[in-house]
């Protein structure tokens, strides 16, 4: 597997470059966010499995880098920051990220997410988006409408846009209104992966999906267990779910 490391510190690069390898990663490092998308650009070499981004880099922000990443390609971003705050989390995620890690962290737990992000968006690979056995299906939710062939959501007709998981994990909810859906087991449909040490980017999903929606109250924790779905009684704000997606 080839994989990209976008770390400035060339003393943190070379000792994780040196463990990676021996997993079997080939690492390419790139010092700052020039270096990095140079280094993304089609070849006749093997492409990248996943990218490694951290965010302090001494060009650019690692911020404004993923969202040029998200640009130019599809490959898999995990961000390694020390910005632990849940807003840079979210903001990460919403520019495209696949994942979030917070240094200092565990090596097998880096290990253990790269594959996983690389599974994931491998041909093939075994992820299946959450709407394909439903893929012509509409869901209506009070003022909310998930359009699961098109991967739209809309609320009261206004278009809202959602990363891919961020969708995937509406939908998931969204087909069993009222369900309680335990935490290990949305992360295992959504993510493909277990519960251990995802369970904070399932946090910042459901947090961001709420302040997207702006309907706080639409997806409920229930504490100890998991997150469900509560569909809005219908009243005059609902008026427009009741007609068809357009």
């Amino acid at each position: 597997m080839r994989l990209l490391l976008v770390e400035d510190d060339d003393h943190v690069a070379a000792a994780l470059s040196a463990v990676l390898a021996k997993h079997g990663l080939a690492v390419v490092h790139a010092r700052n966010g020039e270096d990095a998308l140079k280094a993304l650009l089609p070849d006749d070499g093997e492409p990248f499995a996943v990218v490694l981004l951290d965010l302090g880099l001494p060009d650019q922000d690692g911020f404004e880098v993923c969202g040029r990443i998200r640009k130019l390609c599809a490959t898999p971003v995990i961000m390694v920051t020390a910005r632990s705050d849940v807003r840079s989390r979210i903001h990460g995620l919403n520019l495209g990220a696949d994942d979030y890690v917070v240094k200092p962290y565990d090596t097998g737990e880096l290990l253990a997410r790269i594959h996983a992000v690389s599974r994931r968006n491998a041909p093939g690979g075994g992820e299946q988006p959450a709407e394909e056995s439903t893929a012509d299906e509409a869901l209506r939710l009070g003022a909310v409408t998930v359009e699961l062939s098109t991967r739209q959501v809309a609320v009261d007709g206004a278009a809202v846009p959602l990363t891919r998981k961020e969708f995937d994990l509406l939908a998931l909810l969204a087909q069993r209104p009222g369900v309680v859906f335990r935490r290990e087991q949305i992360i295992s449909e959504v993510w493909r992966t277990s519960w251990e040490g995802t369970g904070r980017t399932l946090e910042v999903h459901i947090a961001s999906l709420r302040a997207k929606l702006r309907m706080p109250a639409l997806i409920e924790t229930v504490r100890g267990v998991g997150y469900r779905l509560v569909v809005p009684a219908a009243g005059p704000g609902a008026r427009a779910s009741a007609a068809p997606a357009s």
